[in-house]
């Protein structure tokens, strides 16, 4: 059987036809039927779960673009606001610096006016303490000349003045010195 098999297998080449070629109506219609049956049994069960999940596919993907859209519109919100801080932060800053040049040259300027009148009221203390050691000094020069004039004059007439004669002698020693250069140009009287 083999070989009558393959003896109707060669003779189908040589010049006869084959099943799989030749037309054959009931095989035909028996693939009709099958494949029918087959796609209505597909979409009864088959393709409604195959729709679910392509629409919920379809859904998750329009949430995810939705949601990316909305946080693309926060993140572009928060950026705005971000530049808004970032730029009110530069002007604080800016004030900031601003103030504390201005207060620091109100300090170098009250600093100075401050060392000045410090200068000025120690030069003039300065000044009035001269003056005052040198009218001091004056008095003590008068009354060391007035002191070796009664002296001087005891030991030349040699005798004890009284207090009236010692007063005059001094006035007349007193009025021929010239003390103004030690005074710059004060003498006793003024």
């Amino acid at each position: 059987m083999l070989f009558a098999s393959a003896a109707d297998t060669l003779e189908a080449e040589k010049g006869g036809s084959t099943w799989l070629i030749t037309p054959n109506v009931g095989m035909t219609i028996w693939t009709l039927v099958v494949f029918s049956i087959t796609l209505f049994i597909l979409s009864k069960a088959v393709f409604p779960k195959i729709r679910d999940a392509l629409d919920r596919r379809s859904k998750a993907v329009a949430e995810s673009i939705d949601a990316a859209e909305r946080t693309r519109r926060e993140a572009d919100a928060l950026l705005v606001e971000y530049r808004e801080r970032l730029a009110e932060a530069r002007q604080q800053a800016e004030e900031i610096v601003e103030r504390a040049r201005a207060t620091a040259a109100a300090f170098e300027q009250e600093a100075r006016t401050t060392a000045h009148t410090r200068g000025e009221q120690m030069l003039e203390q300065t000044r009035r303490e001269i003056e005052a050691e040198s009218r001091r000094m004056l008095d003590e020069i008068l009354r060391d000349v007035a002191d070796l004039t009664v002296l001087a004059t005891e030991r030349v007439t040699r005798k004890t003045l009284t207090a009236e004669d010692q007063q005059r002698l001094v006035q007349d020693a007193l009025s021929d010195l010239d003390l103004t250069a030690l005074v710059g140009g004060r003498t006793r009287g003024s």
